[in-house]
């Protein structure tokens, strides 16, 4: 009924994160049988390619790992895990060196040969490098090509449906995939395997990532009863385009950069109005950004679509069209012109900063199991920099290669799996073939509608309350719902049940969490609990699920390297 296959190391994703381990692992030991597992194309599916505006690093002389690291705290309101944090600022310097020096990538230069680092909103320092606006396709492209090069196996056009533990259930045996071309099932048995399948928040009615990221590794580690960290902590960014109703394109981001650089953003009635909202006006954190122009939409203040504006005119078109001419032209084939014009933009779901609680090393409470990028949670807290996205999967994806590969060489044998578990998820991956279809267009309707409506940029009690009962209802027509067409090889109604299954499991998490924390901060914003509690005080909140239910509990944040009040930069300089 299925097929298995042995590797020592199983890459689960194929973005940032996951080509980093698979070339780091096979640099640690080329002896190592690794492969990598991706739902898509290598190198042309994954959030990490659709990245545009850049990567933060403190190259300058007049940066510091501090600055970075401060930033990356008080952008996060408190929340994050210090070590995970410091740990990301200290290892994008020698990452981006990396990605130059070894892997062949280029970025955009300054006259005097140095990297050019421009402006992104939430930072202290100009720290963010680029290529162009097209950051994300430059290094993938340079990822997959080396990953070609190397003896890595590609398992393309597969998807993880479980994770199946030890026979002794001391540890991860390995994952169990669909092979979307053919249907069939395939157990990989691993000594070590990285979650690195990317967030991608589609459950919302607006949103940046395309349509087959479906949060499965969070819904995995959730099945398999690992915890969830931060998953109150949607980010939605500010600028996503307004194309209409009926293309998929509404919703696509629009750079941090063009804010960044001076772009304002206006209501309807064609005034600035962050003036109202915050000091650092449009250059403020994204969570305020898209707070400020939600408040702005549900007063009406609005375009005739409903939407608002950004504009970039100002600062000379031929200056906007040079700087961002992937942006300009992506603009002008939706009928805007970002150069000289108004763009007509709405906030869209963009980032999941909550995830897999894992360490510094992204090991995870499950032995064999380890975890990188947008998997994950604590690194960024209530609030991810823009810029600090690419930098987190490149720089634990390269941790998580290295720490595998040890990890893999130290142990000898394959473990066994537990067959009855993989029996089990076998059984239930095939029973939908065997039901009668359920209207899996009409559910994502619903979901992304309640999910927008009601545990979006304004949250409240009740709101919350509607969701989780709303969400339950829709998690039972998704279990009941079969999947039309005949046979399994390229059955993509299949696969949407599937996608529907782990978005509808994780927006239940993201609604308990939310309800669980009664304050606001960062991405998560209560009406009814609008100031943030104490910060001395500060707690994160984690989610399992236990016997088909979810739980919600909190833990005190453990203030490692500086504590609210206090700073790592001498003299506190040019802190906001």
């Amino acid at each position: 009924m299925i097929e298995r296959m042995e590797r020592d190391i199983l890459v689960l994703g194929s973005g940032g994160a996951g080509l980093f381990a698979a070339l780091h692992a096979y640099r640690a030991d080329p002896a190592l049988d690794i492969a990598v597992a991706t739902k898509g194309l290598l190198g042309k599916s994954g959030c990490t390619r659709m990245v545009q505006g850049g990567y933060n690093a403190a190259l300058a002389p007049e940066d510091s790992l501090e600055r970075h690291f401060m930033d990356t705290i008080e952008g996060g309101a408190w929340i994050n895990h210090q070590e995970l944090a410091w740990t990301l600022v200290a290892g994008a310097v020698g990452r981006i060196r990396e990605l130059e020096d070894e892997l062949g990538c280029y970025f955009d230069r300054n006259p005097d040969g140095s990297i050019h680092q421009k402006a992104f909103a939430g930072q202290t320092f100009d720290r963010t490098i680029h290529k162009g606006d097209l950051t994300g396709i430059e290094i993938v492209n340079r990822l997959m090509e080396q990953v070609w090069a190397r003896a890595v196996t590609r398992l393309e056009e597969h998807r993880a449906v479980a994770l199946i533990p030890s026979q002794d259930g001391e540890r991860l045996a390995g994952a169990l995939l669909i092979d979307i071309r053919s249907g069939v099932l395939r157990f990989v048995r691993a000594k070590a395997v990285l979650l690195a399948t990317g967030g991608g928040p589609t459950m919302y009615r607006y949103h940046t990532p395309s349509g087959d990221k479906s949060c499965d590794g969070m819904a995995l580690a959730l099945e398999a009863g690992l915890a969830l960290r931060d998953m109150e902590m949607v980010q939605f960014h500010p600028t996503g385009l307004y194309a209409g109703p009926a293309t998929r394109m509404t919703g696509t981001v629009l750079e941090e950069g063009l804010r960044g650089a001076g772009g304002y953003l206006l209501g309807g009635d064609g005034a600035r109005f962050m003036t109202r909202y915050d000091a650092r006006l449009e250059r403020a954190t994204r969570d305020i950004v898209s707070r400020a122009m939600a408040h702005e939409m549900r007063a009406g203040n609005v375009t005739g679509n409903g939407g608002l504006y950004i504009s970039m005119a100002h600062l000379g078109p031929d200056m906007v069209a040079t700087r961002f001419k992937g942006m300009v032209e992506r603009c002008r084939d939706c009928g805007f012109d970002l150069a000289g014009g108004l763009v007509e933009v709405v906030p869209t779901a963009h980032y999941m900063m909550g995830g897999v609680t894992f360490e510094p090393d992204t090991s995870t409470a499950m032995p064999g199991l380890y975890a990188a990028g947008e998997d994950t949670g604590g690194v960024h807290g209530a609030n991810r920099l823009g810029g600090n996205g690419v930098a987190n999967s490149t720089v634990y994806g390269g941790i998580a290669g290295d720490q595998m590969a040890v990890d893999a060489r130290r142990l000898r044998a394959f473990p066994d799996a537990d067959e009855t578990v993989l029996e089990a998820a076998v059984a239930r991956c095939l029973s939908v073939l065997d039901r009668p279809p359920g209207d899996l267009a009409g559910i994502r309707t619903r979901l992304s509608d309640l999910m927008w409506d009601e545990v979006g940029i304004l949250r409240s009690a009740g709101s919350l309350e509607h969701a989780r009962i709303g969400l339950a209802d829709l998690a039972a027509e998704v279990a009941a719902a079969g999947a039309a067409g005949s046979g399994r090889a390229f059955n993509l109604a299949w696969q949407e049940r599937l996608n529907l299954e782990s978005l509808v499991t994780v927006s239940r998490a993201i609604a308990v969490a939310a309800c669980a924390r009664e304050d606001s901060r960062g991405a998560h914003y209560r009406e009814d609990f609008p100031e943030i509690d104490d910060l001395a005080a500060t707690r994160y909140t984690t989610v399992r699920l236990e016997d088909s239910a979810f739980a919600a509990s909190s833990e005190p944040v453990a203030f490692t390297r500086v504590r609210p009040g206090e700073t790592l930069v001498p003299n506190g300089l040019d802190r906001p």
